[in-house]
């Protein structure tokens, strides 16, 4: 009575039987999301390098300057020329488009999405144990379906990658209106604001920090895709990364790990200084 019942719940077949369906049924609308996504980045990636790296340089201090500080600004610009002397310039700009665009089409996602949550109840119910599922499977569990779909390369790590960091915008974009003041609400309510009129103008503003940290957290988040990506093609600092394992070349894999991690302290600062200034900006209207 040690041992377990033979008994089986073929739910991993299920899954399997229903991915082979999809393959074989919506093919033509699979080829039509590659050659999107594949235009989008290699358009991207293109743009980027077209940007001489001394004005890249320029634009990042910037940045850091204005979200941050003028430390900050220096730090970063120094980040990224160190970057530039590991000889992975290209490969910083593929990974830069490939989380760009991951992000970009996860907020196109998660935001409505999250919008339609915090109305909902129902929705909201449902959506909990989906999002739970989604943040913790094992990432690379998400390249196994996607590779079905998808040729090797950037896109199916792009797909893999939303379904990675979409969870974080959709649960903050619910709290965050879900936690506006019930009196502003009423306050609108009570002038005959419709139901988009007070999301857009009342709503959102109010909950635009909250949200902004979901796009924090959602950017990180597919940064940290970028070696798991390698693995179904996709190229960049991944690509190096897994490189350096396979050759066991300490110095190439060091060189890239850094520069995926000064990526990460860049893209982190900018948007949290981002997030700051909203939430200074609210603070000064109210």
């Amino acid at each position: 009575m040690t041992e377990f019942p033979d008994v089986r719940i073929p739910i991993g077949d299920i899954v399997e039987n229903f991915i082979d369906f999809l393959a074989m049924n919506f093919d033509a609308f699979f080829d039509f999301i590659f050659v999107i996504s594949s235009s989008m980045i290699k358009g991207l990636e293109a743009g980027l390098l077209a940007i001489p790296w001394w004005i890249f340089i320029i634009i990042i201090f910037l940045l850091g300057w204005y979200f941050t500080n003028l430390y900050g600004g220096l730090l970063f610009g120094f980040f990224i020329f160190m970057i530039g002397t590991f000889d992975l310039w290209p490969e910083t700009m593929t990974t830069i488009s490939i989380v760009l665009i991951s992000v970009i089409l996860s907020l196109l996602i998660g935001i409505p999405l999250g919008v339609a949550t915090a109305f909902s109840k129902s929705l909201s119910t449902i959506m909990r144990p989906v999002l739970d599922a989604m943040q913790t499977m094992p990432s690379f569990v998400y390249l196994i379906p996607v590779i079905f779909f998808f040729p090797l390369g950037n896109v199916p790590a792009v797909i893999a990658t939303i379904i990675y960091a979409l969870p974080p915008v959709i649960r903050l974009t619910e709290l965050g209106i879900r936690n506006v003041d019930k009196e502003v609400v009423e306050s609108a309510q009570s002038f005959g604001s419709s139901t988009s009129q007070m999301l857009m103008k009342v709503q959102l503003p109010q909950a635009l920090p909250t949200i902004m940290a979901g796009v924090n957290q959602t950017t990180m988040m597919a940064l940290s895709m970028a070696v798991v990506g390698s693995m179904v093609g996709a190229q960049g600092l991944g690509e190096r990364v897994l490189y350096a394992i396979n050759r066991i070349d300490i110095s190439l894999g060091f060189e890239a790990g850094i520069s995926i991690v000064f990526l990460a302290i860049i893209i982190d600062r900018i948007t949290g200084g981002i997030a700051n200034r909203l939430q200074k900006h609210r603070r000064d209207v109210a």
